[in-house]
C-alpha cells in the first residue's frame, strides 16, 4: 500500500516527469523519465537523437539518406509512421534514444550512479532493450503509467526474473 507521504512525491516526480516529456522533439510520442534517489532527482531523460543530431522532419527526410522514399505529405512527421510501422517497430529508421535509456546515460555522463534509484516514466512498461539496461544499471523500482502494457514475452521475462519492482503510477487526489 501507498502512503499518503509517497502518493505526494509521486505526484511531484510524474509532475516533473510531464515536463521533461516536453523537451522531446519526437514527432511521434513525448516521453519523459525521472531517476530519483533518496526523493532527490539525480537525472532526467527525453526521448530524442543524440546531442547535436538532427531530429526527425523534413529536414532529415532530404539529408538521411538511409531513409526510404517519404512522400512529400509525410515528411514533416514521424518517418516511421510516414513508412506504416506501429510502435516498437521500424526502428533502424529512427535517431532518437529512448527517455529512460537518456536519464541513464545523463546520470553516468556526470558521474552520477543510479544504484538503488527509483525511475518515474509517463508511459507503460519500456520496452525490453530499456528493461535490459534499467536492470544493469541498478534501479530498482519503475514508476509508470500502465502495467498492462508489455511489448512482448521476454520483458516479462526479464522482470520476472529480476529483483526489479513495477509499480503503477495513479493519479489520485491527495488531502
Amino acid at each position: 500500500m501507498t502512503t499518503t507521504r509517497q502518493k505526494k512525491w509521486d505526484s511531484r516526480f510524474y509532475g516533473i516527469c510531464m515536463e521533461v516529456s516536453e523537451w522531446s522533439t519526437c514527432l511521434s510520442r513525448k516521453i519523459g523519465t525521472v531517476i530519483v534517489r533518496d526523493d532527490i532527482i539525480i537525472s532526467t531523460g527525453f526521448n530524442g537523437p543524440p546531442r547535436g543530431v538532427t531530429h526527425c522532419g523534413e529536414a532529415r527526410v532530404f539529408r538521411d539518406k538511409s531513409l526510404p522514399f517519404i512522400p512529400v505529405q509525410h515528411r514533416n512527421s514521424c518517418p516511421r509512421q510516414a513508412l506504416g510501422y506501429r510502435s516498437g517497430q521500424g526502428l533502424e529508421f529512427c535517431t532518437a534514444s529512448h527517455a529512460e535509456e537518456n536519464a541513464i546515460i545523463n546520470a553516468a555522463r556526470i558521474g552520477i550512479s543510479t544504484l538503488g534509484t527509483k525511475m518515474y516514466m509517463n508511459c507503460g512498461i519500456p520496452c525490453r532493450e530499456c528493461l535490459k539496461k534499467i536492470i544493469n544499471s541498478g534501479i530498482v523500482e519503475i514508476i509508470c503509467m500502465n502495467l498492462d502494457d508489455w511489448y512482448d514475452e521476454l520483458s516479462k521475462f526479464l522482470v520476472k526474473e529480476s529483483d526489479l519492482i513495477i509499480r503503477n503510477y495513479v493519479n489520485e487526489r491527495i488531502e
